[in-house]
């Protein structure tokens, strides 16, 4: 579905803020985005606020009126700091989202943003299906534009997209969790090194084991944090003996 969210914006002044909305974009995995009479496009700043979403940039199409943008969009949304449409009409991008999600038969869909300084015009806003208005500090609730799209665009990819979210990366043995027998071996470790070091007496133990398994239990070891602390033991077990047979 997110192949279907279109970004319109219109008459945008500074040609960094479309490379950044494309930037924004792509990092959610929105590709559509459509420019109404930009003031200075193509440009480079564009291109280099992009980063690597360049391909957005390329396949950007640039049309001279919204009607022409929106066009074949069966939803169309006005984005705007500025509550001045109909109250009935509000929403949060969230609720968009979801919106887009229980009826597919309104794609595709158009969400606009206005130009930087004063944002949609009335005009724009009156053929919006919708107004979105992201819920901001209201003591200082100006965006800049590629931020709003950045929020926007993430709200449509928590709710509309098919694959999960987080790709979970594939564990290597180091980084798993260590066994118990492991968990014990390494116990029994430092009560070897303990007690040749003289931090610990034979006898006089206490509650010092029951709070050393509660200690390494509450760091949750890896195997890789695992081997570190059985290296350091082995150390200091060699470095103990260096000490008894010099003396």
């Amino acid at each position: 579905m997110l192949e279907q969210i279109r970004t319109v914006l219109s008459h945008t002044t500074h040609p960094g803020n479309i490379g950044a909305a494309a930037r924004a974009l792509k990092v959610m995995g929105l590709s559509q985005l459509t420019l109404v009479n930009p003031k200075d496009y193509p440009c480079a700043e564009a291109t280099q606020r992009a980063s690597r979403a360049t391909d957005i940039l390329a396949d950007a199409a640039v049309v001279g009126s919204m009607e022409e943008a929106v066009a074949d969009c069966r939803l169309i949304v006005g984005t705007s700091a500025r509550t001045r449409t109909l109250p009935s009409k509000l929403i949060t991008p969230r609720e968009l989202a979801e919106k887009i999600k229980h009826n597919p038969s309104r794609l595709p869909v158009a969400i606009l943003f206005g130009t930087e300084n004063s944002g949609l015009t009335n005009e724009e806003l009156q053929i919006c299906h919708y107004h979105v208005c992201i819920p901001t500090n209201p003591e200082y609730s100006s965006l800049n534009i590629a931020s709003a799209v950045q929020l926007v665009a993430y709200e449509m990819r928590l709710a509309l997209c098919e694959q999960p979210l987080i790709v979970e990366q594939r564990q290597v043995e180091s980084d798993l969790a260590i066994s118990r027998e492991q968990f014990s071996g390494l116990l029994e470790h430092f009560e070897k090194i303990m007690l040749q070091t003289g931090y610990l007496v034979l006898g006089q133990e206490r509650l010092l084991p029951q709070r050393m398994n509660r200690l390494f239990n509450k760091a949750d070891l890896t195997v890789s944090e695992l081997n570190i602390l059985r290296g350091f033991l082995s150390s200091m077990e060699k470095h103990v003996k260096r000490i008894e047979q010099n003396h």
